[in-house]
């Protein structure tokens, strides 16, 4: 094994500048069910490895595999939105438009891609009609999927088509359709579309459509962006039963955070849950996967030698114990949102807190991350904890910072609900007009901030401090009486451990 003092971190929290994420990549449940395509729709909370599934899947290289990510962070939305259909439920408005964005990224797949097609006399006959309508529409058999929906496209659905033209506008040639009339014949295009491309598919290969950054520009106050993204969760659906009814290996994947999951509301979402849907999660009692078992795989990539397998205890010096009788992995898990970049950028904070001890006369020479080492490290962890709570949560409670003020007021991690109401009547001019003391500590609990306290006995397991993060289904409890501040918190707000006598 290497040493320790030699390497410069354990990879990036950011999956996209990540050098070690395939090389250490964790085949999480979700990964192993969207490859089986059982469950679409993947969520978690930012930094869970949503994106990480998203790019092991997308830059998979195998013959009988074909792959294409969206990620929005240019996407033209403004045209999209012209795309809205007229006459039907608004959380109905963009799934006609999705299905055919999707359509017509799956036809990029065949005509540019899968060398097998075509496969038979069919999907000949398929695979020509569909390259007739791209080229005739889009100029080129590989259009650029950010100007499916420009203004200036005009669509020539005959002879291809078998589509009723009537109710286009006076004067439209259904050889040439303006893009701005697709909506309403939309329903009809998708329907032969969906029917020639996903008949055309090689049986015997996989094709994956994937989505991901749809947090990019998210609104919690804009229904806008709320139909959108129902119209590609219906749509992804349809899709995906017709191919399997088509008995076709073609699935579309859409990653979203949880909590903006959370906030949409439409008919079937219930059935999409039980059906569709799977959470990412580390360390919990419905995954086997850790977070310990992550940080292993990147272990080895970064210190590890001729294949050598670095456990967590080759690195950690778990025969010396943290207060409270805690090991090392149980110290630092609990600063964390069992996410897998809190955990990395924790590890490379105690890897600069090492480094930073060796150098000094008498600094450790074990090559094993010690005690002071972890309490070093906490200050800068942090930092970077309160920065990742800001980024997620202030679109959602904007005056999040005011009730962070009521915190540093108490000064203790663990209180009472009668100290959090002195404390917030002693701040009530500059928290938000009507809010009471109760809902201020919902909105902490709903974003993990803190935990209440739940008693246990007569059979239901021990009393615990109830997170969010770890219980996503558990309600707020009203009436609680006591509450914890997340952990990874309590150096940024200054908090003690304890009231002074």
């Amino acid at each position: 094994m290497k040493k320790l003092v030699d390497i410069q971190s354990f990879g990036s929290i950011d999956a996209d500048n990540d050098e070690y994420l395939l090389q250490s990549f964790e085949d999480h449940e979700a990964y192993i069910k969207v490859l089986k395509r059982e469950k679409f729709l993947v969520t978690g909370r930012k930094g869970s490895g949503k994106t990480a599934i998203y790019k092991k899947i997308i830059t998979t290289k195998e013959r009988d595999f074909f792959t294409f990510g969206h990620a929005f962070s240019d996407y033209p939305w403004h045209f999209h939105e012209k795309q809205a259909k007229e006459g039907v439920p608004d959380f109905d408005k963009f799934t006609h438009s999705w299905k055919y964005l999707i359509l017509l990224t799956t036809a990029k797949i065949i005509l540019n891609q899968d060398q097998s097609l075509p496969f038979d006399d069919a999907s000949f006959e398929y695979l020509s009609k569909i390259e007739g309508f791209v080229v005739d529409s889009y100029g080129t058999r590989d259009p650029d999927v950010t100007q499916i929906f420009s203004p200036s496209k005009k669509l020539k659905l005959k002879p291809t088509f078998d589509i009723d033209v009537g109710i286009l506008h006076a004067g439209i040639s259904p050889e040439s359709v303006p893009i701005a009339e697709l909506p309403l014949i939309v329903s009809e295009v998708n329907k032969n579309l969906a029917h020639y491309i996903i008949y055309s598919l090689n049986p015997n290969n996989g094709y994956y459509i994937c989505f991901d950054q749809l947090d990019l520009g998210f609104d919690p106050n804009s229904p806008q962006y709320y139909n959108r993204l129902i119209g590609l969760i219906l749509a992804a659906r349809d899709l995906n039963i017709l191919a399997k009814e088509m008995k076709r290996k073609f699935f579309v994947v859409i990653f979203l955070r949880d909590d903006i999951y959370d906030q949409l509301h439409f008919e079937d979402k219930n059935k999409i849950t039980e059906n569709f849907y799977t959470l990412i999660e580390w360390d919990t009692q419905r995954t086997s996967r850790t977070l310990k078992g992550l940080m292993e795989k990147r272990f080895k990539a970064t210190i590890g030698e001729f294949k050598d397998e670095v456990t967590w205890e080759r690195v950690f010096d778990e025969a010396q114990e943290m207060p409270g009788h805690q090991t090392k992995y149980k110290y630092i898990t609990e600063r964390t949102y069992l996410r897998p970049r809190d955990i990395i950028k924790f590890t490379n904070s105690v890897l600069q807190s090492y480094k930073n001890s060796v150098g000094l006369e008498g600094g450790d020479q074990s090559n094993l991350f010690l005690n002071q080492d972890l309490h070093n490290a906490r200050e800068e962890y942090g930092r970077y904890f309160q920065r990742e709570i800001d980024d997620e949560i202030h679109k959602h409670i904007p005056a999040y910072n005011k009730y962070f003020e009521i915190l540093k007021g108490i000064g203790v991690y663990r209180f009472r609900k009668d100290q959090f109401i002195m404390e917030y009547q002693n701040r009530t001019a500059i928290l938000p007009e009507g809010i009471t003391p109760l809902q201020v500590l919902k909105e902490l609990y709903e974003f993990s901030i803190l935990g209440y306290y739940k008693r246990g006995g007569k059979g239901f397991g021990g009393s615990e401090y109830v997170f969010k993060y770890k219980e996503p289904s558990q309600e707020f409890d009203e009436t609680s009486d006591l509450f914890q501040v997340h952990l990874g918190l309590i150096d940024f707000l200054g908090l003690k451990r304890y009231e002074k006598k």
